[in-house]
């Protein structure tokens, strides 16, 4: 090929949701992915959670995209068969202290369109969850979880309906101004480097997006922040039946140190936040067990420490560093034909497909 009306760089959920929501027959598409196959960077490793929106400040692209994306997710979700479910989730206060924490984070997701929260007393979390021991919790009926890899493959499966191509195996290298949009130099892992013209250029490179960005003039820098997650196990399956997170610490880059699970009901902790240097290292300390146990034991009693073992990690590609106040999305076209999604962290996968929507007004 030596022009294309679109390319997407990057086949994580987000670039797949692009390429879903704007393929057509009559469009020359291309998504250029570094991985052997879609979806092998970022997008596998998360806890496949559908946010409700609580977290965000009001008017924020995160709460506006994540709100809208949420129910955009249960829709495809039911209408193509993609595994998931609505868990519900509990933000718990372990203390009298922490009650004012959930109480904000009430008065934050109502502001953001999420009505159905609601605060719950010691007796209520009781009778929801027995198991679990907390003062007070705020109650999220519409969080919840899905099959990241299914819906991946929803998405790709659509564009490629829609004559978009997918090409693995292949990093760009450099993007510079031609006459005809934007021109793109890239290698392959199977063949010569090579390059071409593209009228647009759609940068959804996750941990590698400032650098695409910056390539074409821009002035971005991302912040790794790595989530380690640790699996349960000797625990009775079904012994909790919903999301437990904590109350949040002001300013912190993730959620605190949370219990989760997959679709067969296997539980397990994370992630926690930690920057690390800009090298992609998955690897989880065997000491990130025991931290787990003692940061969840006081509101999951049920846990013993040897029923906890490290399992996998996750980066995030933040904007905001650490001590930093909130960075927001970044979806903007820098230059003509050129749109940079720079720092698609969580919550990324729920707006996946709203920031497709968003990304399909900006150029049609």
């Amino acid at each position: 090929m030596d022009k294309t009306d679109i390319t997407i760089i990057g086949a994580g959920v987000v670039g797949l949701a692009i390429a879903a929501e704007v393929a057509r027959p009559d469009l020359s598409l291309f998504i250029l992915e570094k991985n052997a196959s879609h979806g092998g960077g970022i997008s596998s490793r998360n806890s496949e959670v559908v946010h409700a929106g609580i977290y965000y400040p009001a008017g924020s692209l995160k709460a506006e995209l994540c709100v809208v994306g949420r129910q955009l997710l249960y829709d495809i979700a039911a209408k193509y068969g993609i595994p998931h479910r609505k868990t519900g989730k509990l933000i718990v206060a372990t203390g009298t202290d922490e009650t004012d924490d959930i109480e904000r984070l009430k008065a934050n997701g109502r502001q953001n369109g999420v009505t159905s929260l609601s605060l719950i007393n010691k007796r209520q979390i009781a009778q929801l969850e027995p198991h679990v021991q907390a003062h007070a919790a705020l109650f999220s009926p519409e969080t919840g979880i899905i099959s990241v890899h299914d819906l991946m493959n929803y998405f790709l499966t659509q564009a490629l309906n829609n004559k978009a191509n997918l090409v693995c195996h292949t990093q760009v290298l450099h993007i510079e101004r031609d006459s005809n949009g934007w021109r793109i130099f890239a290698k392959n892992d199977k063949g010569p480097d090579f390059d071409f013209s593209s009228a647009v250029v759609i940068n959804a490179t996750g941990l590698s997006s400032d650098i695409i960005a910056n390539t074409m003039g821009a002035h971005y820098q991302l912040h790794y922040c790595k989530g380690d997650y640790c699996s349960i196990s000797g625990i009775k399956p079904g012994l909790v039946q919903r999301l437990i997170y904590p109350a949040p610490v002001k300013n912190h880059a993730g959620l605190g140190v949370h219990l989760t699970m997959d679709l067969n009901g296997r539980l397990k902790l994370g992630p926690d936040a930690t920057y690390i240097e800009r090298v992609e290292d998955y690897r989880v300390a065997p000491e990130k067990a025991g931290l787990f146990y003692e940061q969840t034991r006081k509101f999951l009693p049920f846990l013993k420490r040897e029923n906890v073992y490290p399992e996998m990690a996750g980066i995030r590609p933040k904007l905001q560093g650490p001590g930093d106040n909130f960075s927001d999305f970044v979806i903007r076209q820098d230059a003509p034909g050129f749109i940079n999604l720079i720092g698609i962290e969580s919550p990324g996968l729920t707006a996946s497909p709203a920031i497709a929507r968003f990304i399909k007004k900006m150029l049609f």
